[in-house]
């Protein structure tokens, strides 16, 4: 009855979670050290300016007219955002999109034939498997060296395509190691695309959250002849049900443009984004620069805290995120699942194994935006587990 997709979707809960659910099952409340709702962690786009704006946006859409790039004003906001941060996007080659992850399947099918490949980060996030999944699309995945603090592989990189390759994955700030690819890593993709006339997807999900005081080096504007840049608002102005994202395409003229063209056909099918939280877009661009700001100084602040814990136990190293609010842990001898799985049954905190994004072992990853006194007790109770080993 169902499709060969339908029961590829099925999986066996692993070890870690059946654990989970069984302290949930006797009554045990659970810290999740690894979610990116950070709605759930007290990050919220104030209310009164939400509401205000909300009201507002719900006048000036109550007539239905569609538009299958998305209405011209909130792209417009967009453009503007770019330009705001030195790179000029023109609101004619931006789509809007109900988030990224409906923009990485837009990408998919816009590029990739079944049977194709686009190269995909590794570690990454286990999302990008469902996605091509569904689009029929095959990930192949290229190193991120971890004795060079999580930069790309180049040589790696390019050894990895194929004639059926069709696109580069860029993930900056990285997720989960928090890499960001740097001006020259930019530059040398580029190159590859060019050379291989591949198309470049830079997700910057979470470019607004840099730990240092510096410009996120973008593949906009560089030799790459087709360049999609994905964004949208639920990180930015911690804004997830808001379902708003956008691809932002740059790149020579004609590809641009043919590009364009298909994605206005696609997004006719669906006409997915809500018609009220395009209205609201400008605005929210207008009176969230001040809140992003200071997401970030509290995220900034966060790991600050965080990593004087992380520096205090022995038997982990790691590498300094730029960017996002993750970090990996590189375990000395000990047995990743086995730690996450002490640390769950003995503290009630939920942490990931590295196998989860498909690192070799053994590596915990976590998030470091919790309330400071959160940090200082889960990270405190991580080294205590941890040196139990």
């Amino acid at each position: 009855m169902f499709s060969r997709i339908a029961y590829q979707l099925h999986s066996e809960t692993n070890d870690l979670y059946g654990l989970l659910d069984r302290l949930k099952k006797q009554g045990h409340s659970i810290i999740d050290l690894i979610s990116g709702n950070i709605n759930q962690l007290g990050y919220e786009f104030p209310q009164e300016y939400l509401e205000e704006i909300l009201v507002q946006a719900s006048r000036q859409s109550r007539v239905y007219r569609p538009d299958s790039f998305g209405q011209k004003p909130a792209r417009e906001a967009v453009s503007e955002y770019y330009r705001g941060r030195g790179f000029c996007v023109d609101s004619d080659n931006i789509l809007l999109t109900p988030g990224t992850s409906m923009s990485y399947w837009y990408c998919s099918k816009l590029l990739a034939d079944e049977g194709d490949e686009i190269l995909c980060p590794q570690p990454s996030y286990p999302l990008f498997d469902y996605i091509a999944l569904l689009s029929g699309v095959r990930l192949v995945p290229y190193r991120l060296d971890e004795a060079n603090d999580w930069a790309i592989d180049i040589q790696c990189l390019e050894a990895d395509i194929s004639t059926r390759t069709r696109a580069i994955v860029l993930i900056s700030p990285h997720n989960p190691t928090g890499h960001i690819a740097s001006s020259d890593e930019i530059c040398r993709l580029a190159d590859i695309a060019f050379r291989h006339d591949l198309a470049i997807v830079s997700d910057e999900v979470f470019s607004e959250f840099l730990l240092q005081p510096t410009v996120l080096p973008s593949p906009v504007g560089s030799t790459a002849p087709l360049v999609f840049i994905l964004n949208g608002f639920s990180k930015m102005f911690a804004l997830p049900g808001m379902k708003f994202g956008w691809m932002a395409l740059s790149g020579k003229e004609d590809r641009v443009r043919q590009a364009m063209r298909s994605l206005e056909l696609i997004s006719d099918t669906f006409l997915p984004v809500n018609e009220v939280v395009q209205a609201a877009a400008p605005e929210i661009f207008r009176k969230g620069e001040s809140v992003c700001k200071d997401f970030a100084r509290r995220i900034r602040e966060c790991w600050g805290i965080a990593e004087e814990y992380v520096d205090s136990i022995d038997c982990c190293s790691y590498s300094k995120p730029g960017g996002g609010f993750y970090v990996t842990l590189k375990l000395n001898g000990i047995d990743e699942e086995s730690a996450a799985k002490k640390f769950l049954n003995e503290n009630r905190i939920l942490i990931h194994p590295g196998y989860f994004y498909d690192m070799k072992p053994d590596h915990l990853v976590l998030s470091f935006v919790q309330k400071p006194e959160m940090i200082r007790y889960t990270l405190s109770a991580l080294r205590k587990t941890l040196s139990g080993f």
